[in-house]
């Protein structure tokens, strides 16, 4: 007689105990149906308010709301069953107090069931990511690039080019390690820093724009796929899906026009009569 076993969802502390192990894959996924393709690759998708340029056509991530990220969280988590699940907090819903990203934070894990949120902030979120972690959620730190500090950054340009950069970043990086986040995303940073951070950090540096140095990598599924219209310099394409999606849909919209789109006697044949 066999016995079915599930596949178990990996955790927070599984993508902790991979500090200095294989690699960590991750990409961003706001649908059911990309979450299941890539749940089966990948050790970690982040549900990204990236959401807001990639689905909306939002300049920044700015405008995205909490119900937005939970909406988005839940189809993933319905489209996955093995990677570990990260839904990032937008802009506004925990800088305020400790006290209110935990509120947050505790309403995207219930009405998702996701095994992770991700914040923006390294020094300046120290307490509340000690305050979330303390309270049983986990939290998945973002130094470097943060996008949701846009507007006082002034453009998406590359953090800690000159060495006389560095303290910050690092100081931000170790200031979320020590607070208790199980991982940190490290966003457009030069090579030996990341490096350096990676070396020094007891946590997973999951980099996007940030080298092979980090213990892993996170990509917006989008840009890798081609389907964006402008990516950074730094994203490879690992497939050229959006002019093949223009190119099915103009054929399609031929046929329609040419009045040669099949029907349902091409479809589904008539059975002749005996």
């Amino acid at each position: 007689m066999s016995v079915h076993r599930d596949e178990r969802r990996l955790t927070a502390p599984d993508i902790l105990a991979r500090k200095g192990g294989v690699p960590i894959a991750m990409l961003t996924s706001y649908h059911a149906h990309t979450a299941g393709l890539c749940d089966r690759h990948c050790d970690s998708i982040l549900v990204g308010d990236s959401l807001g340029m990639v689905m909306h056509g939002l300049e920044t991530t700015v405008p995205v709301t909490l119900d937005m990220m939970i909406l988005q969280g839940l189809a993933v988590m319905r489209g996955s069953k093995r990677a570990l699940v990260v839904v990032d907090m937008p802009f506004g819903s925990y800088e305020a107090s400790k006290e209110q990203a935990f509120h947050s934070a505790a309403r995207i894990m219930k009405e998702t069931g996701c095994g992770a949120i991700k914040l923006e902030g390294g020094v300046r979120m120290g307490e509340t990511i000690r305050f979330l972690v303390e309270r049983g959620i986990p939290v998945m730190g973002h130094v470097g690039l943060t996008p949701q500090s846009i507007n006082t950054l002034g453009s998406f340009r590359a953090q800690g080019r000159s060495p006389d950069d560095w303290a910050p970043i690092e100081a931000d990086a170790a200031a979320v390690a020590e607070a208790g986040a199980f991982a940190v995303v490290l966003e457009a940073i030069a090579e030996p820093l990341a490096a350096k951070i990676t070396r020094d950090v007891p946590i997973p540096t999951i980099g996007i724009g940030a080298s092979a140095a980090c213990d892993g990598q996170v990509l917006v599924l989008e840009d890798m796929l081609g389907l964006s219209p402008r990516v950074p310099k730094f994203v490879k394409r690992y497939g050229d899906l959006g002019p093949a999606i223009e190119r099915a849909v103009a054929a399609y919209a031929e046929e329609v026009r040419s009045r040669t789109f099949p029907g349902p006697e091409n479809v589904y044949p008539m059975k002749k009569a005996t």
